[in-house]
């Protein structure tokens, strides 16, 4: 399918592979057209395709499966910042009429991510405590989905002022800064002295991590959302052991995570109008780029237009 490109997203994991700091695992060559958050309308249909017609408004799924491979669209093969995107079918999601392009284009990754990491990793219950490192681009997101899933309190923590402060405005019960030498009693006394009973690392810092592993509750479990090739350490292995933690890892959503956002945010149930900071014509795209490298502004998710 040739889809029109209408928006794409603009997200860190760009940034870092703009600066090298991220390569592609599965690219074939040495070039690669950025963009896995991308909405658009079908613009001419492929051979033998049935069941949509030219014109229709429609997000495409960061990735896919190929040959057993996950590939992610604008790391291992082309993506959405361009004119126009070549999509399978099976990436199409149907995008509502009353959803604007650059809310839509950023559901894939910005929002099916976290969405993935909570419901289907973490296995997030009503009433369970959680906490979340990093409210950028993800982690702002994740607050919102955290309370709609009913996760009870809802903790962010982050160095930034701004970033605390959008944590409270989308919803957490508190907002922490990881520096505050009471940040521990902090959680226990907001969880009735139980510890967290799922914790997420949104940033892909290694301070995080080993912050987050030192609050969790018995049984409780870390999801490592966050890129980072650096390593990992757990602080204190015998009480890891002890009270039966648990790491896992994330990346991406399940095939029908999309379209269940989609048909939450058409239901009233969630709001990302806050969350497009900016938008910028596809010629700046570098712009785009230097700003959510340097944060400036506080962007949570920047949006090109072709």
């Amino acid at each position: 399918m040739l889809v029109k490109v209408e928006a794409a997203g603009v997200c860190l994991s760009d940034v870092h592979l703009v600066d090298g700091s991220l390569t592609p695992v599965h690219l074939t060559g040495d070039t690669v057209t950025l963009g896995h958050e991308v909405a658009g309308t079908i613009a001419e249909r492929g051979p033998g395709v049935t069941g949509w017609t030219t014109g229709r408004r429609v997000v495409l799924q960061a990735g896919e499966v190929r040959d057993g491979r996950v590939l992610t669209r604008g790391v291992d093969y082309d993506g959405g910042w361009a004119g126009y995107a070549l999509a399978t079918v099976e990436t199409l999601v149907p995008l509502p009429g009353p959803i604007p392009f650059e809310q839509g284009a950023i559901i894939p990754d910005a929002v099916s991510t976290p969405w993935g990491a909570i419901t289907t990793t973490a296995d997030v219950r009503p009433g369970q405590a959680v906490g979340l490192w990093g409210i950028g681009g993800l982690g702002a997101h994740a607050v919102q989905l955290l309370r709609a899933v009913g996760a009870c309190p809802v903790i962010a923590v982050d160095p930034a002022p701004a970033a605390r402060r959008r944590a409270l405005d989308f919803g957490a019960d508190l907002a922490l800064d990881p520096a505050d030498p009471s940040l521990a009693d902090r959680v226990l006394a907001a969880t009735g002295g139980r510890g967290l009973e799922a914790a997420f690392d949104f940033a892909g810092a290694a301070a995080a991590r080993e912050q987050a592993l030192t609050l969790l509750a018995a049984r409780g479990c870390l999801v490592l959302v966050g890129l980072s090739a650096q390593p990992l350490t757990v602080p204190d292995a015998t009480r890891f052991s002890y009270l039966q933690h648990r790491i896992l890892g994330h990346y991406g959503s399940a095939e029908d995570a999309v379209a269940r956002v989609t048909a939450l945010v058409e239901g009233g149930r969630l709001d990302f109008s806050r969350s497009i900071t900016d938008t910028y014509l596809l010629a700046d795209a570098a712009k785009a780029v230097e700003r959510l490298r340097t944060k400036e502004g506080d962007p949570i998710r920047l949006v090109l237009r072709p």
